[in-house]
């Protein structure tokens, strides 16, 4: 079994660029988290997007859904920003036998209070054991993308209501 890691964007890698005083989406830190994670399995990484969610477009939604649909794996990470995860995550629930884990961070994965390394590690443990579905995996919580909400003012997710 390989996993197949796509990052999109999304505060997870977003860097601090001191002359523009301000955050954009840099690097992906998947590789860097995996490798110091010690992990013990074959995986795989691709950047598909450099973007913020909240720039994220119908088009941008269609590019990942043509990856994950094209791709020979049949499990799935993606990174991505928090603010539109559901909305993609609702794309790509059409897409059959595959096992597509969406996770993120609300700060990035390069500060030490980031949630991004434990958000990982969660949606890399959900991509193995759950089966075929689109999930979102974050706060410490497995959601199906049709029950979850961000609650900006908690910086979680939780269950609609």
């Amino acid at each position: 079994m390989e996993i197949k890691f796509y990052a999109v964007g999304g505060t997870i890698d977003k860097v601090y660029f001191d002359a523009l005083s301000k955050y954009e989406v840099g690097e992906s830190n998947i590789n860097d988290i995996l490798k110091n994670a010690k992990v013990n399995f074959k995986y795989a990484v691709s950047s598909l997007l450099k973007k913020d969610s909240l720039e994220m477009t119908a088009k941008d939604r269609q590019i990942i859904h043509k990856a994950v649909q094209a791709e020979p794996n049949d499990r799935i990470v993606i990174t991505h920003g928090t603010d539109t995860m559901v909305e993609t995550a609702k794309v790509l629930a059409e897409i059959k036998n595959k096992v597509i884990v969406l996770t993120g961070a609300m700060e990035p994965a390069k500060f030490k209070s980031s949630d991004a390394i434990f958000n990982l590690g969660s949606a890399v443990a959900a991509v193995q054991s759950l089966p075929c579905g689109v999930y979102i995996v974050i706060s410490g919580r497995i959601f199906k993308p049709d029950n979850v909400k961000k609650n900006r003012d908690l910086k979680i997710f939780e269950e609609k209501m």
